[in-house]
């Protein structure tokens, strides 16, 4: 069992750039992948970025292929995602979950309690 913590949302300008971050507690962390999901207001929650447990398998959503990058360090216990060229429609609560490899939310069992992130234009 692991509980995700999110840090490193805020407000940025389009074309900017932030990092998310997340501390799982739990000595089980390496055993999941991981996941970020996002959550922008009047919208059902989205697959973002997942990353398998040894960090060696990326995936993610179309909309952010070559803006962002997902990385894990399982020393750590930390996932981090790495935002570039932010958009307005980047603009949402970012959450960090714990679970299957994959893009549906049910297969992640575990979630933090999110971050915000704001991109103005």
């Amino acid at each position: 069992q692991v509980q995700p913590v999110e840090s490193g949302g805020g407000l940025v300008q389009a074309g900017g750039s932030l990092r998310l971050s997340c501390a799982a507690s739990g000595r089980t962390f390496s055993s999941y992948a991981m996941g970020w999901f996002r959550q922008a207001p009047g919208k059902e929650r989205e697959f973002v970025a997942a990353i398998n447990w040894s960090g060696g398998n990326t995936y993610y959503q179309d909309s952010v292929k070559g803006r962002f990058t997902i990385s894990r360090d399982n020393a750590k216990n930390t996932v981090n995602l790495h935002m570039n060229s932010l958009k307005p429609e980047d603009t949402a609560v970012y959450y960090c979950a714990a679970g299957a490899f994959g893009v549906t939310p049910n297969w992640y069992a575990y979630w933090g309690q999110g971050t915000q992130v704001t991109v103005s234009s």
